[in-house]
């Protein structure tokens, strides 16, 4: 659970909203500490092979689906999602900026209150 500005966010629920865009084959989210609001949500996306990295159109999807609040402030596109040997997530690579993937696009959103 991430909590933000004291709203309550479940990071599966902005998972799913990801995985909904046509583009997206993997999606996580996790909180990034934040000194105002306590923590904001970032996304990690991979996006299927030949697909535009186009982060504006993600975080334009995602507002359709989720409300302003539960909405990545950032959207980091990877090549791939840092994994175990038995394929479980690694999460905390994410948290300490350790992607794996060699594309990491980034953009950065801070107007929402």
């Amino acid at each position: 659970m991430i909590v933000s500005a004291g709203y309550n966010i479940a990071g599966p629920e902005v998972e799913e909203a990801l995985m909904r865009h046509p583009d997206v084959v993997e999606a996580a989210v996790i909180g990034r500490p934040d000194e105002a609001r306590g923590h904001v949500v970032v996304a990690f996306a991979v996006l299927r092979a030949g697909a535009r990295s186009d982060t504006e159109a993600l975080r334009a999807f995602v507002k359709t689906e989720l409300a302003p609040y539960k909405c990545p402030r950032e959207i980091v596109l990877l090549d791939s999602l840092p994994r175990t040997a038995t394929g479980k997530l690694q999460r905390f690579l994410l948290r300490t900026g350790s992607e794996t993937g060699t594309d990491a696009t980034a953009d950065t959103h801070d107007d929402q209150r």
